[in-house]
């Protein structure tokens, strides 16, 4: 199929859908942070940035394909929602290695300062969040971590965001 031909129904709903779960999972993830409390690594943190690009710009998608846009414009938009999940896929499956101790992850990720004496300052102390290790999972659910779940979703993502983009 051609990024020139016509959009249609396939193309909104489909961006419809990915802007609201490119939201819900990101929600997801921060609502284990700041109600669950679980605190997210470097890692975590840089995996989210696909969703906080990618939530606007399937808005923007959908917008487009509802108001009868050039087909490029829909089908570009798709294809760099995609884009962004599969780097958010690969963040994923880098961060999983990482927890599985396949591979090193990078110097700075980790709670390297744990053992840092902020003396008695209680400001100092509230201010010094030390961040997991990138090497530890939070938890395991279903024996894949936080990271091996945002391999799938970003793997859903973008297989749905392809096959609109492609789709006549």
């Amino acid at each position: 199929m051609s990024l020139t031909a016509p959009t249609g129904a396939t193309q909104t709903l489909s961006a419809g859908l990915l802007t609201v779960g490119l939201a819900v999972t990101v929600g997801i993830a921060l609502g284990f942070e700041h109600i669950g409390g679980y605190i997210p690594c470097m890692l975590c943190l840089e995996q989210r940035t696909p969703y906080y690009i990618g939530v606007p710009l399937m808005l923007l998608a959908l917008l487009a394909s509802w108001l009868k846009a050039p087909p490029p414009v829909t089908r570009g938009l798709l294809l760099v929602g995609a884009a962004l999940m599969l780097y958010g896929m690969a963040l994923g499956i880098y961060h999983s290695g990482v927890e599985w101790k396949w591979w090193e992850g990078p110097a700075d990720c980790g709670a390297g300062a744990a053992g840092q004496n902020l003396g008695g300052n209680l400001l100092d102390q509230l201010n010094a969040v030390i961040p997991p290790s990138c090497s530890e999972a939070a938890g395991r659910f279903l024996g894949l971590s936080f990271a091996g779940w945002n391999v799938l979703a970003s793997a859903l993502w973008a297989f749905i965001a392809l096959r609109a983009a492609f789709k006549g």
